[in-house]
């Protein structure tokens, strides 16, 4: 699918031919749509391709008057076993448009057109693409929040825990933080090197904005770092705790089964064919019950003895 909007004073508007100072929106385009707008505007189709691979790492790519910036976001699906994930989003930076390429529709992009992202302007092409990575930065950074409120809600539920359910929901939270972090480094390196592309030109109301955006990158990797390490201690630390959780289960069951093996073996001995001693009496019932309970009480109290040394 191919958008292209165009900003005028605080409004956007959606337009259907190429303008200079529009902005053209790709998201998950078919063959023959990259075909068209590669051929109407000259783009090399790597530039449009690339950015559809899930696979493929921040980088910039510079050929004829097209530079390309790839970079990996940040998005949710609640639909998917690791709901939070990133994908590269392409940003091709031209002499006369700005064109974003996604392989699915990204809320870091739905909110400029729907509005939701103020004092942007498509025609001002640098300022517009440095918005673009620092809203990334931003999304990164509340993701990142969202994971680690997830992963206290499942510490508290994890104390009392004997499966492996909650570890599994960590992780899970933890494979997502692995996916942010890997992704950052790549990120923080390939805006590191735009900073110093001539191709580039940022004006000096712009550099502010720039070094915004490097800081946040930089306190959005160092945040998924500390989170990974944390949650990585935290499952090491929880694993004991179920192990040992299950261990105390075991020992009561097996408290029980002494407890219950005791009658059981007075029972047995008085149901053999051989004289027993009380067998004659009319009291033999409550004598051996008698001596049955006595003996469990001995075992309670050396299990209770062994417990607590």
């Amino acid at each position: 699918m191919i958008e292209i909007f165009q900003k005028s004073g605080d409004e956007i508007n959606k337009i259907h031919n190429f303008q200079q100072g529009c902005w053209i929106n790709i998201t998950a385009p078919a063959t023959s749509e990259i075909e068209d707008i590669c051929h109407q505007l000259k783009i090399p189709p790597n530039h449009i391709s690339d950015p559809l691979d899930v696979d493929e790492r921040a980088r910039i790519d510079v050929e004829d008057n097209y530079m390309l910036i790839l970079i990996r976001v940040p998005y949710y699906d609640a639909s998917e076993e690791v709901s939070y994930r990133t994908l590269p989003l392409g940003i091709i930076y031209s002499p006369d448009y700005v064109i974003t390429v996604a392989s699915r529709r990204i809320e870091l992009i739905t909110d400029f057109f729907q509005g939701k992202v103020k004092h942007f302007d498509c025609a001002n092409k640098e300022r517009f693409i440095l918005m673009i990575l620092y809203r990334a930065a931003l999304m990164y950074l509340n993701f990142l929040k969202e994971i680690n409120a997830r992963s206290a809600l499942i510490e508290k539920r994890l104390h009392m825990a004997i499966n492996n359910k909650e570890l599994l929901n960590l992780l899970l939270l933890e494979k997502s933080l692995v996916y942010f972090t890997t992704s950052l480094k790549a990120d923080e390196i390939m805006i590191s090197r735009l900073s110093t592309t001539k191709r580039f030109k940022s004006s000096e109301d712009e550099e502010e904005l720039f070094a915004d955006v490097i800081i946040e990158y930089r306190q959005a990797l160092e945040m998924s770092n500390i989170y990974s390490n944390i949650l990585t201690g935290m499952m090491n630390a929880f694993a004991s705790v179920i192990s040992n959780n299950l261990n105390a289960v075991m020992r009561t069951l097996t408290s029980i089964t002494i407890l219950l093996m005791i009658p059981n073996l007075f029972a047995g001995f008085y149901g053999m064919n051989v004289k027993l001693p009380f067998q004659d009496s009319p009291y033999a019932y409550m004598i051996t019950l008698s001596i049955s309970f006595i003996f469990a009480i001995i075992a309670v109290m050396l299990l209770l003895r062994r417990r607590k040394g």
